[in-house]
């Protein structure tokens, strides 16, 4: 046996020892009911704001914001954070995780300074989400005007 796979079993086992314990069952029925509960705020929401008979697209603008706003209040707290340990991708799929990905890095780095800290940082996380989603966004608006023309 090479001297080098024998490091990386070595390391692997002391990796694996430190390691905590996964517990995936638990960690996704936390995520799936998190984020169930997520978007059953949203069609409360929903349901709240079709009683003013705002239309369905000023409906849905009020909703996302409020879910939005509320996400970027929890985060600016710290609290958002808590519930993404303990809830796990559920807090993450929905808009809320991306309102989150947006001001945590804001808040961690606004000791830089307006420019070099809140903007640039802004987007460490978020913009490669926002690249991607407009790309596939094109693609698929091209797709659909050639092939269903």
């Amino acid at each position: 046996m090479d001297t080098s796979d024998k490091k990386k079993k070595e390391y692997q086992k002391a990796a694996e020892a430190l390691s905590p314990n996964s517990h995936i069952i638990k960690d996704c029925i936390w995520a799936f009911f998190s984020g169930g509960a997520i978007c059953t705020i949203g069609e409360a929401l929903t349901k709240y704001f079709e009683t003013f008979s705002l239309g369905k697209d000023s409906t849905s603008l009020l909703v996302n914001i409020v879910l939005i706003g509320a996400s970027a209040i929890l985060t600016g707290f710290g609290l958002y954070s808590k519930m993404g340990k303990r809830c796990g991708a559920g807090t993450i799929v929905p808009i809320t995780g991306f309102a989150n990905s947006m001001v945590s890095p804001s808040i961690e780095f606004k000791a830089q300074g307006l420019i070099l800290g809140v903007g640039a940082k802004m987007f460490t996380v978020a913009g490669p989400v926002i690249v991607y989603g407009i790309t596939a966004s094109i693609l698929v608006g091209l797709g659909h005007y050639f092939l269903a023309g």
